[in-house]
């Protein structure tokens, strides 16, 4: 049986976990400049309360610490489930947990909405397809995930979630909808964070050697912040038949060493390369095929590379 929904005013009451983090925090934003009430939940690992900041004298906003391994209740129209950590250096840093906030976390929003009859929205990966064989990678593609190796508390959290949200549309008959995010840059990434925009970014500012592992012709596809959460607002606005899977991310495909070089001359740095071993199970390559991002969301990318750079080294210029 479906839930009765709130449906007070135009306005929604809108959950975003991982709402202090580098996705949420702009997702959070825009929901607010569209008019709705926001719940901002993070336990606040990598998240940080200098994202939100801004935001704390919106009446419309309201921020929780909490941990979504554990359950939550509210009362909501909508969730957006982004809580997870995303870079190597965060998820790897306790891997037990993060396997348990991707697959517990999934499992307690479902919950959460099932209750409430709530459209909830999963921020999957990329790293669903793992290093592929297929390229570029459709939604379609099963992928090529080492289920034990460094990456795989991340990569298989996120394929587990997948599986839960699709069950639970089955068993429950949940509105459900599922993005594939790519690599995506922009203001408020984690100084730390070790992902190649913002490690580049960071150590051209400093002059200090860029670092790059393997020799550089690996390949990823970079997607500004802005454009991604343009994407998650048109998927969340299509009528529960269109569940997804859909790829979010930016089909313009650079290698490492040229985004290196592109950095490296944006920000007249005085840095050279430094080439080390490329880590365990690195993809080789990374694009998205967008063709039904385009057909469903009426969608593509609008900010390129260079634009975008520059306002997320404006960004890093002014705090490290």
């Amino acid at each position: 049986m479906t839930k009765q929904q709130r449906n007070y005013n135009q306005s929604k009451r809108i959950l975003v976990t991982g709402g202090a983090g580098f996705l949420g925090s702009h997702l959070c934003e825009r929901l607010l400049n569209d008019g709705h009430e926001v719940i901002c939940l993070d336990n606040f690992f990598t998240g940080t309360k200098s994202n939100i900041s801004h935001l704390s004298g919106n009446v419309n906003f309201e921020v929780i610490r909490h941990d979504v391994v554990f359950p939550f209740y509210i009362e909501v129209d909508e969730i957006y489930n982004l809580a997870c950590p995303a870079s190597p250096i965060h998820y790897q840093h306790n891997p037990v947990h993060t396997f348990k906030t991707g697959v517990l976390g999934a499992m307690n929003m479902l919950g959460l909405a099932k209750r409430t009859g709530a459209k909830i929205m999963q921020a999957s990966t990329s790293e669903v397809y793992g290093d592929p064989e297929v390229h570029p990678q459709p939604e379609s593609y099963w992928g090529r995930v080492n289920p034990n190796g460094v990456r795989s508390c991340y990569d298989e959290s996120k394929r587990c979630a997948e599986t839960l949200f699709f069950d639970y549309k089955r068993q429950h008959n949940l509105n459900i909808k599922v993005a594939r995010i790519f690599n995506t840059y922009g203001p408020n990434m984690h100084p730390n964070d070790g992902r190649v925009v913002s490690n580049f970014i960071i150590q051209a500012l400093k002059n200090d050697p860029i670092t790059i592992y393997g020799d550089g012709s690996q390949t990823r596809s970079f997607c500004y912040v802005d454009d991604l959460i343009e994407a998650f607002l048109r998927l969340m606005d299509l009528p529960s038949e269109f569940s997804g899977p859909v790829n979010t991310g930016n089909p313009k495909e650079f290698t490492i060493l040229e985004l290196a070089q592109k950095v490296i001359k944006m920000t007249d740095s005085k840095s050279t390369i430094d080439f080390k071993l490329l880590p365990q199970d690195d993809p080789k390559q990374r694009k998205p095929d967008i063709t039904l991002a385009k057909e469903k969301l009426n969608w593509e990318p609008k900010i390129e590379l260079e634009e975008g750079l520059i306002k997320t080294i404006k960004y890093f210029k002014n705090i490290i």
